[in-house]
């Protein structure tokens, strides 16, 4: 593979060229003619790809209107992704895969309803910021190939055993006897000393958005190379034992939960979020619940379907009658994970009794506790815990086989 590590030349040439940074002023929609950054496999990516691409990270992740010297500090790890996206879509290429306009349409509308909007607001909202929506819809457009790639080469092929399974259960019960922290985690893969650099300094513009009031979870969905990028770079209780030396440092030397600074390891950077901490054998409450959703916002609709639900088995068949009503159930949850407001509204009900109405994804909702256990040791179900697993293989197998395409490729950076 043909590397040429210039990221740093780059970000200057972006910073002190007219040309590279220059967008067309009669037209702030079009960007303007630029020079490429870099070639993958003979396709190139322009400057003008990697601006775009880098101020929609950072508005992406719903933190403050990005300064230029944020979207300069960023551009490393925006080239980074493009050039990723780039071999994805070369590879679903080769099985003659055409992702539909309604596919990438649907994904912009779940990313938009994260922030409570909507598609349509999102696009005008990124116009307004100087960002061209069909750099959102590239990346939609990759993600779902990708993974319909990897799920079709790999899905069918991996199976969890009842012995895994027994062997994730023995080892989160030896974990639970220590010193537990909730970690979330956003992972910028840099395999050598001059990415590791941009990484860091992409990391630490991303960690003052999300001192800003970013979503941590949307930025991990965004940016981390993690497996558990999929579920918002959430770990799960964890023990210092779980993780790498310096992160483990860094998370029991936190004076308190919240997010820590950047740590730089041998093939990347961290950026970790510690959200609670618990001593062994600490009591915690599960809780078995069913949600039931107004996607438009309606409290009449909600309302009148509380009132006609009796038991916790009502719930779905009445969220069927209506096409704004949704249901879904959110078993065996540990009480502390649903943050202070959401625990106060479950412990303010009893046994099959439906919470206040409360703010969910830009409708309405309201959720039923049906059952309820105090003391349960905190560990998941078998079939939550098989679904977690086959996840994470599949997205392990999904980052060694890009990894593998990295190093198959031509990639040259101008």
């Amino acid at each position: 593979m043909v590397r040429q590590f210039l990221l740093a030349t780059l970000v200057f040439a972006m910073a002190a060229t007219g040309v590279a940074i220059a967008q067309d002023e009669a037209d702030p929609n079009r960007l303007a003619l630029e020079g490429v950054a870099a070639v993958v496999n003979d396709k190139p990516i322009s400057y003008s790809d990697v601006r775009q691409r880098a101020r929609l990270l950072l508005l992406s992740v719903g933190g403050e209107q990005p300064t230029p010297e944020q979207v300069q500090q960023i551009t490393g790890q925006a080239l980074e992704q493009l050039i990723d996206e780039s071999l994805q879509l070369q590879k679903a290429s080769e099985f003659d895969m055409e992702i539909e306009a309604r596919e990438i349409d649907g994904a912009v509308e779940d990313m938009a309803r994260q922030g409570g909007t909507t598609g349509d607001v999102l696009k005008a909202q990124l116009l307004d910021a100087g960002v061209n929506p069909a750099s959102l819809e590239e990346q939609m457009r990759a993600e779902i190939a990708w993974n319909r790639v990897m799920s079709g080469l790999y899905g069918s092929r991996i199976r969890v055993s009842e012995n895994q399974v027994d062997d994730q259960l023995e080892r989160m019960r030896s974990a639970s006897q220590k010193t537990q922290y909730r970690v979330s985690e956003i992972f910028l893969f840099a395999p050598d000393e001059e990415t590791r650099v941009q990484a860091l300094t992409a990391a630490n513009t991303v960690a003052e958005q999300l001192r800003q009031g970013a979503d941590f979870r949307v930025a991990a969905q965004r940016l981390s190379s993690a497996p558990t990028a999929a579920t918002g770079g959430d770990m799960g209780w964890i023990s210092t034992d779980d993780l790498a030396p310096e992160l483990a440092a860094a998370v029991s030397g936190a004076a308190q939960p919240g997010l820590l600074d950047p740590v730089e390891v041998e093939n990347g950077v961290y950026i970790l979020l510690v959200a609670n901490k618990r001593e062994p054998s600490e009591a915690v409450t599960k809780v078995n619940l069913k949600r039931l959703v107004a996607t438009d916002g309606s409290e009449a609709d909600l309302k009148a379907a509380v009132d006609s639900i009796k038991t916790c088995d009502d719930v779905s068949s009445v969220a069927n009658s209506k096409t704004n009503l949704r249901s879904n159930d959110l078993d065996e949850i540990n009480i502390e994970e649903l943050g202070p407001e959401g625990k106060a509204l479950i412990l303010a009900v009893e046994v099959g009794q439906p919470t206040e109405i409360f703010a969910a994804s830009g409708g309405l909702a309201v959720m039923y506790v049906c059952a309820r256990e105090d003391g349960a040791e905190a560990l998941p179900s078998r079939d939550d815990l098989k679904g977690s697993l086959r996840s994470r293989e599949l997205s392990m197998i999904s980052e060694r086989e890009l990894r593998n395409l990295r190093r198959e490729a031509t990639i040259i950076y101008r």
